[in-house]
């Protein structure tokens, strides 16, 4: 019986020279629908670098930073700007008729063979052309186990096809750029910087020679890499060089290289703009994961960007000892609303160098003013010339009695408002909200670009000194829509800038007017006096602020073309010790805005159709002998067309003492005794009081006043003395306390109860 025929494939029943010729023909059909049909420029194009490159407007580089955490590829380094040791030693290393042959160096190849057949040790007959064509096509990528014999075959192929299509320069520039040199090591960027720390056109000839030797067995143990790299050292020297002497200087290559291969100076993110860099590549990937560019062109300005980080590292530098380490600033062009400059942190100077300062939140003190002020005047509650009251004052709230303080813990009794924004006053600004209404002031603040989390009525009257929180930049683009007259647009980190439309957020008229104030000298002088680092030599507006416990410091201001805004504090929240608006924020404000205006003038706004100016004088008529006592000097004034007066005065009733009334027990007729008793009493504060110790006082300043009425007082707090007389200062502390008057018996006239809220200040030892 026949045995039943096995039905085999047709290649399988062929000689295997049959095989073989047909497995070339179908490499070869492969090859041309894949890697090797490549051009060079495509090539160049789809490559993929490790990092993004943050550009600044004009294509200078401010940041590379790392985005693939599984390969390190540099930048795609052109031939030109490799080192000529470097390029000289992979081509003697590995192909040494390089420019001779035609993809297959066959010479090589025979000699290859010929070992194999005797079992001799050999480099191998495999070209850069051939390697390259492996690196450029997957499926002949070398495994494990080696190449098949398929695979070489395909190398063959395709390494023909490129030496026809690619010249000789771009399949070195290639190879380079794309081959493997150790561990996550991909190309001859990341290696150089990584491994020599130094560009590529800077490697040497014995730092050349690590690299070839790398490019042959990129994983190879230290011994193998010092042998192979002395063998291309030797090569590379001129003939007739002896060894010891020259490039052929083998001695210290163990030395040399062993630091190499431990070195890893190629760090994740480098440059001056690192939280930039991030912001843009978090934007890239939202609201869906993309692509990340390889490079970004923002609207920095490079020299401007790297004056603003120094500047800021130096002054907290000057403020070492003060405990404050942490500081952000960003600038923005008035008319576009391009970011200029964007620094999140002092780098190195603090312990939470990735916080990007920028965008935090913080709560803003004294900065939140100048919007209050505008939008009253817009509103026609008040006009630049009113008069407001800066006297001790208590407002009830749900969490107790709220009374406001001064930077200098000083009240100046009846002032302007120029006086009032200008000099920062507490009082007024929170007897200003009183009149708008905190939720109002909270919606005004939501149109010029400010979010908040609560509303108005949350904050409450705390709101007017900057209760609340913001971030640097949305403060910074709201100081922006007062130098354009109250109109509000988006800020951009890109160029070019994409076309946004303005909205008008607070009215012009007003704004010009709070710009005025913020301008004038004379307005701070109080607080600041006349000649302090806010002053400029060219026209600029600008307000300081600080905010509770000397926790965040702010300067922010803007001039024709430019709003600068700074921040410096903690990032950890933490105190800063004797750090207030002039010497925090405002020194760096100055001299980066000196900076922008070196050789650029900057003018003062025209007034918009709707403002007009007025000739004002102010007095007082309840002045005693000698008639009304001017509280301010005459001058001229904007109003909005249709509030302006000439004469601006007080009432008599409006300087009786805000605290009244006596203690004495209602329907009964006080004995001498008693009524003795109740002579002698404190009159300010009263009990209830709740003090929120103001961060915009410097601790020398830290003190709260007490005043009592009687004769021969003896002050005691808690128990203990601490002054003599009608008045006493005393430095706060947090806690609760009970103050009393005692006469020289001791016996207690009266007390109050207080409470203190906030930091205190630690007394000197």
């Amino acid at each position: 019986m026949p045995t039943p025929h096995t039905h085999r494939p047709y290649l399988a029943n062929r000689p295997i020279g049959v095989r073989l010729v047909f497995a070339i023909l179908l490499v070869a059909i492969h090859v041309h629908s894949t890697g090797s049909t490549a051009t060079f420029n495509q090539t160049r194009s789809s490559y993929q670098p490790s990092d993004t490159l943050v550009l600044d407007r004009n294509g200078e580089v401010l940041h590379r930073l790392r985005i693939d955490a599984t390969v390190r590829r540099g930048q795609w380094v052109a031939l030109a700007d490799i080192s000529p040791a470097l390029r000289t030693a992979l081509v003697l290393s590995e192909d040494k008729r390089f420019y001779e042959h035609s993809g297959v160096d066959w010479q090589a190849a025979t000699s290859a063979a010929w070992a194999n057949l005797w079992n001799t040790k050999t480099r191998g007959a495999s070209t850069i052309t051939m390697q390259l064509a492996g690196l450029l096509d997957e499926d002949l990528k070398r495994n494990a186990g080696g190449r098949s014999v398929v695979q070489k075959i395909g190398q063959t192929v395709s390494a023909s096809v490129l030496e026809r299509s690619w010249r000789k320069d771009q399949i070195l520039e290639a190879y380079l750029n794309l081959v493997p040199f150790r561990g996550e090591l991909v190309g001859i960027d990341a290696m150089s910087q990584t491994l020599f720390d130094k560009a590529p056109h800077g490697l040497d000839a014995r730092e050349a020679a690590v690299a070839a030797a790398l490019v042959r067995a990129p994983n190879a143990k230290q011994a193998q890499v010092v042998q192979r790299a002395c063998a291309v050292l030797q090569s590379l020297a001129p003939a007739g060089t002896k060894r010891g002497t020259g490039m052929a200087d083998c001695e210290a290559l163990d030395l040399f290289t062993t630091a190499v291969l431990q070195r890893r100076d190629y760090a994740a993110s480098e440059g001056f703009a690192p939280h930039v860099a991030r912001q843009l590549v978090q934007g890239a990937t939202r609201p869906a994961p993309a692509p990340i560019p390889r490079t970004f062109k923002t609207s920095l300005h490079a020299p401007l960007q790297r004056f603003a980080v120094q500047t800021l590292q130096q002054h907290l530098r000057e403020l070492a000892g003060r405990h404050v380490e942490d500081g952000a600033l960003v600038v923005l062009d008035n008319a576009t609303g391009e970011v200029l400059a964007w620094v999140g942190s002092s780098g190195a100077l603090s312990n939470a160098a990735e916080v990007d300062g920028v965008t935090a939140l913080r709560q803003p003190g004294s900065t939140l003013k100048p919007f209050l002020f505008g939008q009253a005047i817009a509103e026609r509650r008040i006009t630049a010339a009113s008069l407001l009251e800066d006297s001790g004052t208590q407002i009830q709230t749900s969490a107790g009695l709220y009374i406001p303080q001064n930077y200098d813990h000083q009240f100046k009794g009846w002032v302007s408002a120029r006086t009032a924004l200008g000099a920062s006053l507490n009082v007024p600004s929170v007897r200003t909200l009183i009149m708008v209404s905190p939720d109002a002031f909270q919606k005004q603040l939501v149109k010029l670009g400010i979010p908040f989390k609560e509303s108005g009525d949350y904050y409450g009257y705390s709101l007017a000194l900057g209760s609340a929180e913001v971030s640097l930049l949305n403060l910074t683009n709201a100081y922006r829509a007062l130098a354009n007259g109250g109109r509000v647009s988006a800020t951009s980190l890109v160029a070019p800038v994409p076309k946004r439309p303005a909205v008008q957020a607070l009215d012009p008229r007003a704004a010009f007017i709070v710009g005025d104030i913020l301008s004038d000298p004379y307005a701070r002088a109080r607080t600041f006096g006349t000649d302090s680092v806010l002053a400029t030599r060219f026209w600029s507006a600008v307000k300081t602020g600080t905010s509770k416990d000397m926790r965040d410091n702010w300067a922010m201001g803007y001039s024709q073309r430019y709003t600068v805004g700074v921040w410096v504090g903690n990032a950890s929240g933490a105190p800063m010790w004797d750090v207030s608006g002039t010497t925090g924020a405002a020194p760096i404000w100055a001299a980066v805005m000196n900076h922008l205006h070196a050789k650029q003038p900057s003018r003062p706004p025209k007034a918009p159709p709707g403002v007009v100016q007025a000739a004002v004088q102010f007095a007082d008529p309840s002045a005693k002998a000698g008639g009304a006592t001017p509280l301010e000097a005459a001058r001229a004034e904007w109003f909005v067309q249709g509030t302006q007066q000439t004469t601006f005065a007080i009432n008599s009733v409006a300087n009786a003492s805000y605290y009244s009334g006596a203690r004495g027990q209602k329907g009964s007729s006080p004995s001498a005794k008693e009524a003795t008793q109740q002579a002698a009493r404190i009159t300010a504060p009263t009990t209830g009081t709740i003090i929120a110790l103001d961060p915009d006082i410097p601790p020398k300043h830290q003190r709260v006043s007490f005043a009592a009425q009687g004769n021969n007082l003896r002050w005691l707090m808690d128990g203990k003395p601490f002054a003599k007389g009608t008045s006493a200062q005393w430095l706060p502390w947090p806690g609760r306390h009970v103050v009393q008057i005692v006469d020289a018996k001791g016996q207690v006239l009266d007390e109050v109860r207080l409470e203190v809220r906030g930091a205190g200040v630690a007394a000197k030892r």
